[in-house]
């Protein structure tokens, strides 16, 4: 299956997702803020040997970066501007934000349906 990064400060929401997730049966690993994720997505510092996943799910409001800085950052990255990402945020007047990005390929809002986060998961992360 599918290797994900979550991105959430929120270690009660971190563990959610990676339970329903690895249940689906994907490869899953979190980062617990902005500045993390970049890190090991190798975004900043720059490192082209690390091991991009298939899909991120961001959370927007954390410490340190913020998931509107993660995705800007990766959307101007040569490697990391091709993952998708999913926004999972408590703050949904944020949606209009991240519309303008491509690589944006869902936005759900706090709390999650978790079968619809699962759904989208496995459509995104689907062979093609």
């Amino acid at each position: 299956m599918a290797k994900i990064l979550v991105v959430d400060d929120e270690p009660s929401i971190l563990s959610l997702i990676r339970f329903l997730l690895e249940r689906s049966g994907h490869s899953v690993s979190g980062a617990c803020d902005g500045q993390v994720a970049l890190e090991v997505l190798g975004v900043e510092p720059e490192n082209a040997s690390a091991s991009l996943p298939d899909l991120v799910v961001l959370d927007v409001m954390m410490p340190i970066l913020d998931g509107l800085a993660v995705a800007k950052a990766m959307s101007s990255h040569p490697r990391a501007c091709r993952v998708p990402i999913i926004i999972v945020t408590a703050k949904g007047d944020m949606r209009g934000l991240f519309e303008a990005m491509p690589q944006v390929a869902g936005f759900f809002l706090k709390p999650f349906d978790p079968k619809l986060l699962r759904e989208t998961v496995a459509r995104l992360t689907a062979p093609k």
